[in-house]
């Protein structure tokens, strides 16, 4: 596996094709995510340098299907890493592995393995974090630019809904941010 050579070339596709109304799902989410979820990685022990190669790769790759859709983007998502990761050494088997994380990240969050865990927390890791605000505020003109969401006061409800019903899948989260995130989920009570 040759793990720089896929982040280059998924990087440059990146700054390529993805559309600019990506305020949330940009190049700087999937660069977050990667080291939150290395940084969770060795909270949790993770320590086999193969494991963690197919983490960050699929860190790196998990929202790399918004550049064909935004429903269904995990999916389209696999597609890619199913074109490109070949070219780079990784065999049919690390693939899958790669797949399943990604596939572990759509919401309703459904991660079976350890690493499936850990991707799943890096990508919402932003919940239990200082700079939550700013975050949310992209997401949030990300999907009012789509008609997803309507006005801010219907924001700040499916933000609720969606914090109340989270639950981070890693011990290492739960210990990281849990408390800050249901801090916040008061200020929306």
């Amino acid at each position: 596996m040759n793990v720089q050579e896929a982040e280059i070339y998924i990087v440059d596709q990146f700054r390529r094709k993805l559309p600019d109304t990506l305020y949330y799902h940009g190049l700087h989410h999937t660069l977050d995510v990667t080291n939150a979820a290395l940084h969770l990685a060795r909270l949790e022990g993770i320590t086999d340098p193969e494991a963690l190669d197919l983490l960050r790769t699929a860190a790196l790759y998990h929202d790399s299907g918004f550049m064909v859709t935004y429903h269904g983007h995990e999916e389209a998502g696999c597609d890619i890493v199913h074109q490109s990761l070949t070219r780079f050494g990784y065999n049919a088997d690390q693939i899958e592995v790669i797949c399943g994380m990604i596939m572990a990240t759509r919401i309703p969050q459904s991660p079976k393995t350890h690493l499936e865990k850990i991707i799943c927390d890096a990508d919402l890791d932003y919940l239990g974090r200082a700079d939550f605000e700013q975050i949310a505020e992209t997401l949030y003109r990300e999907l009012k630019v789509r008609d997803m969401v309507s006005d801010i006061e219907s924001w700040n409800a499916l933000q609720k809904t969606f914090i109340s019903g989270h639950a981070y899948w890693t011990e290492s989260a739960r210990r990281l941010r849990d408390i800050p995130k249901q801090e916040r989920l008061k200020t929306f009570l």
